[in-house]
């Protein structure tokens, strides 16, 4: 069984550790837990990795943001996993700093990296786990605050939250969506 995991963010050096990348830095962490490696391909920087009977196929878009879809639409062809195998790791305004939800499906919630890959997927039928960045900016400063460092003191609570994350995304491969659900979100 194949999962293909898509970390959203933006490569170069001025987007690393933003609040923009979180699915970028929990990747990062996993391959690192896992002492597996990165390397480029086509459309991102890509890592294998079995967690007990399942195959995760680790993917950043190198796209940049808004051309998400592009990625992941590539890597599901190509590693022929089905749409139900995906997880997107996305950044989300809307939710609290260090909340994590999973859904099985939903809108782009003006996410520009969700929006494409629902575009090119064609459906909004597909799993994402949405990590908390928090909204405490200005009115009209969204792209200066998303493109930010995370504060100091988000910055010590993050470890706890990505190993977080990396468990959720762990019993999505192995027990399921639902399961997974019910375990972890509103937590």
């Amino acid at each position: 069984m194949k999962y293909l995991i898509a970390g959203l963010g933006n490569i170069g050096r001025e987007y690393e550790k933003t609040r923009h990348n979180i699915g970028f830095m929990i990747l990062d962490a996993l391959s690192e837990a896992s002492n597996v490696v990165f390397a480029d391909h086509r459309y991102g920087a890509k890592a294998g990795l079995r967690v007990k009977n399942k195959q995760l196929v680790l993917l950043k878009p190198s796209t940049y943001m808004n051309l998400s879809g592009n990625a992941v639409r590539y890597w599901l062809q190509k590693e022929n996993i089905p749409i139900e195998n995906l997880l997107v790791l996305v950044d989300d305004l809307a939710l609290p700093f260090g909340s994590l939800r999973l859904k099985p499906k939903g809108s782009d919630a003006g996410h520009n990296g969700l929006k494409h890959i629902q575009d090119t997927l064609g459906t909004t039928q597909y799993n994402r786990l949405r990590f908390g960045i928090g909204n405490s900016f200005p009115q009209g400063s969204q792209v200066d605050y998303v493109l930010a460092h995370f504060t100091g003191e988000e910055q010590q609570q993050l470890p706890e939250r990505i190993a977080k994350a990396i468990e959720i995304i762990k019993s999505f491969c192995l027990a399921g969506i639902e399961i997974t659900m019910n375990q972890f979100n509103n937590k």
